[in-house]
């Protein structure tokens, strides 16, 4: 096996750990999913193989991408989906992370094409407002360049929203992607997903015409957690 480089010995061991975790929190099985981590001043992602179960995944089985999709380091191709991964951190240069899972919840929302609308409290903490169900894509792009359409279709849904605020998306008819500073918090958005959308199912099924929670709400509930004027947990 080549020598690997040390220099992304750090980054392979953070997103082999996201990796990891999405399998441990039961997000993905068998080789679903995918997490992925960037070295921004290199520009080089550390990404999961394509087809790697997770209980065979190590640091040094990662595959390192340029931000042009190039391997520049390891012996296995890198995840189908590293394409729609590539586009988001060339887009949102603030992100560190991105996870993709075929969580159960959250994948129904996705194949019924359905934005999840935010209905309580517990959404309005972590989303300010519902996460967008992308566009399905046509049949040239699925033809073409299917991953980095994938992409392209995420951010057509985040024209006019604020990815940071709403650090999610449901991809038509194929699954969840979340992002974050890191492949950490990506992991992390990729669990609330998994628990807003359940909420959102059982709230539904309860009153199929339930509104969405009143702006005042949401605002309150965001705000009191993110941004500048954010009081909740404890001061360093």
């Amino acid at each position: 096996m080549p020598t690997l480089d040390p220099g992304l010995r750090s980054l392979r061991e953070v997103v082999c750990a996201a990796n990891l975790e999405l399998h441990r929190q039961g997000l993905v099985l068998y080789t679903f999913g995918n997490a992925s981590g960037i070295d921004r001043e290199r520009g080089l992602v550390a990404i999961k193989p394509s087809g790697i179960d997770y209980q065979e995944l190590t640091p040094d089985r990662l595959v390192i991408v340029d931000l042009q999709n190039r391997v520049v380091e390891g012996s296995m191709r890198p995840s189908s989906d590293t394409r729609t991964h590539t586009a988001l951190y060339r887009a949102w240069t603030d992100i560190g992370g991105v996870a993709h899972t075929h969580s159960i919840q959250a994948t129904a929302w996705c194949q019924a094409g359905r934005e999840l609308p935010c209905l309580g409290t517990t959404h309005a903490d972590h989303c300010h407002g519902p996460v967008p169900c992308t566009v399905p894509p046509s049949a040239a792009e699925i033809e073409a360049e299917y991953e980095e359409a994938t992409g392209q279709q995420i951010l057509n849904a985040f024209i006019g929203r604020d990815h940071r605020s709403v650090p999610m998306v449901l991809v038509a008819r194929h699954g969840p992607f979340t992002w974050g500073a890191s492949p950490a918090q990506a992991v992390y958005h990729a669990v609330v997903l998994e628990r807003l959308a359940l909420l959102a199912t059982v709230t539904r099924t309860i009153d199929p015409s339930v509104d969405a929670l009143p702006a005042a709400i949401l605002d309150k509930h965001y705000f009191r957690k993110h941004g500048p004027s954010a009081t909740y947990g404890q001061h360093s």
